[in-house]
């Protein structure tokens, strides 16, 4: 099996956590040329734009998002519904490609952004992560289910971890305001958990599976930085397993044999002859990258799995002990 950062933070959920993700199916990508509709279309249709430090974003929730935000001591914001007849008026002038937030009421822009995430053809959460998700929430350590739903968020797509961690963010600053707009950021994930994790059917929706799904918003909109980054243990647990299955692959590699000599420089024949003695360090299998002799010790997992390497960055949790700080996931 190839192993991939995706495969080493299941095996890690699995082993130290005893949570198991179902394994993503691979969806064709349902790009229409010419359609540019904001509600109700598959989120690689949305227009984007690029964000620094978050990647991708759809256009709509970035202005709705700023729009907001310079009124966000609005009391009840998302709690209370805005205009029915405003909100379809707005809807289609933005599936127009109009502009018309700037003159909009505060409830009726907040309600768009539920209705925008409500309306995906597919959660933003993946249905495949909705137990696993829950599963770490459910873990009785604050550690342990910090650190397995931190996992569990690497694991997105990139466009639906690009827009995520904006949403996240941006309801993070709400919530700071919440002495006037009275919306905490347990208030703001009752009010977004049925358009990010809703429920799959009936057995779903009991008491207690509904408050965790709640508990899972309500940890991730009070520590946005978290989202996407992988703490450094397992970081670790990457490194050692990549390198170790890119030496059993070069043992396995048959020869190859050519009818013509060929000569060695004094570098790769030094390589080689110390490579049976002498387990090479990642510097020298850098080398070995750049100059076409071995394959990268990173191997990529495209736009699907993670987003840039920007988007994962370091940080350091206040309730993180000293040699257990974060480390931001690398990508070539």
């Amino acid at each position: 099996m190839k192993v991939t950062n995706s495969n080493v933070i299941q095996f890690h959920l699995e082993v130290i956590y005893g949570i198991t993700v179902k394994s993503f199916e691979k969806k064709k990508e349902r790009l229409v040329i010419g359609v540019s509709k904001v509600f109700g279309v598959p989120l690689e249709n949305v227009p984007r734009q690029y964000i620094p430090e978050f990647g991708l974003v759809p256009c709509f929730l970035v202005d709705a998002c700023s729009f907001l935000l310079e009124r966000a001591r609005t009391v009840g914001l998302f709690r209370k519904p805005g205009s029915l007849p405003r909100i379809k008026t707005l809807k289609d002038k933005l599936n127009c490609q109009e502009g018309c937030l700037s003159t909009a009421h505060p409830y009726d822009v907040a309600t768009l952004i539920k209705q925008f995430c409500r309306e995906l053809p597919e959660p933003l959460f993946p249905t495949e992560l909705h137990t696993a998700l829950l599963e770490a929430q459910a873990l009785p350590n604050l550690q342990d289910r910090t650190s397995a739903l931190q996992l569990l968020s690497c694991l997105l797509p990139a466009r639906n971890f690009s827009c995520l961690h904006y949403l996240f963010d941006f309801l993070c600053k709400v919530s700071q305001r919440c002495t006037d707009n009275l919306m905490t950021s347990s208030n703001l994930a009752t009010v977004f958990a049925p358009c990010l994790l809703p429920p799959p059917n009936k057995a779903e929706m009991s008491e207690g599976r509904l408050e965790l799904r709640v508990l899972v918003l309500r940890t991730f909109i009070e520590n946005p930085d978290l989202f996407g980054v992988i703490p450094k243990a397992v970081m670790d647990s990457m490194e050692f397993l990549m390198n170790f299955h890119l030496l059993k692959d070069e043992k396995r590699r048959p020869k190859k044999r050519h009818s013509f000599k060929v000569m060695q420089s004094g570098k790769t024949a030094s390589w080689i002859q110390g490579r049976s003695k002498v387990r090479p360090t990642v510097s020298e299998q850098n080398q070995g990258s750049i100059s076409g002799e071995r394959k990268s010790l990173r191997r990529s997992l495209g736009l699907e799995t993670f987003p840039n390497v920007q988007l994962f960055r370091t940080f350091m949790p206040f309730a993180v002990p000293p040699n257990m700080h974060a480390r931001p996931c690398k990508r070539d």
